[in-house]
Order: C-alpha cells, then sequence, then structure tokens
C-alpha cells in the first residue's frame, strides 16, 4: 500500500473558485436552462398565468455563487407538489 499522505486545503483557492466569474455564468446558464423547462412544463396547466409569471432565476452571491430558480406565486408549493415541475426541470440544466 502506498504511503499515506496528508491533504491540505488551499482556502483562499476554494473561495475564490466559489466566486469565480466562470462559475457564476455557468452556474446561472444552467439555471436558465432550467427556467426554461420549468415555463414549458407550466404552460400545459396554466389557468391565470400566476404560477408562469412567478418563475424566476436568483442568482446570489456571498462566500459562494448560489443560482436558482424560484416560484413566487402563492400557491407554488401546490403546483409543485401536484406536477413537480421545477423538480423535473432540473434535468434541463445538463453538465459537462
Amino acid at each position: 500500500m502506498a504511503g499515506q499522505g496528508r491533504v491540505r486545503m488551499n482556502t483562499a483557492g476554494a473561495r475564490a473558485i466559489l466566486r469565480d466569474p466562470g462559475v457564476v455564468a455557468e452556474l446561472e446558464a444552467r439555471a436558465r436552462r432550467s427556467l426554461a423547462a420549468a415555463r414549458a412544463a407550466a404552460e400545459q396547466f396554466k389557468q391565470t398565468g400566476n404560477y408562469l409569471n412567478g418563475l424566476d432565476v436568483e442568482v446570489i452571491t456571498t462566500d459562494r455563487v448560489v443560482a436558482r430558480v424560484v416560484a413566487r406565486a402563492p400557491h407554488s408549493h401546490l403546483v409543485e407538489a401536484r406536477h413537480g415541475t421545477l423538480a423535473r426541470a432540473i434535468d434541463a440544466a445538463g453538465g459537462a
């Protein structure tokens, strides 16, 4: 068995990667692909358009970037529980 080595985390480097403009752009692009899929799926059970119009992308950067698809209609939780729109739309984000 090979000798055991120690791994030392480059904390400053990890922080830089988690806020890198390229990482921000990639995560936002993935969120936008998920948003497009969620909107397409929501079209089929649109009644008032409130759910569909309340779908959006939110990008927040603190110590790391977070990109998420949000549903702001008051009844969004019911739509998600019945149809799983956002859960299924995650697959549209794809990956490398």
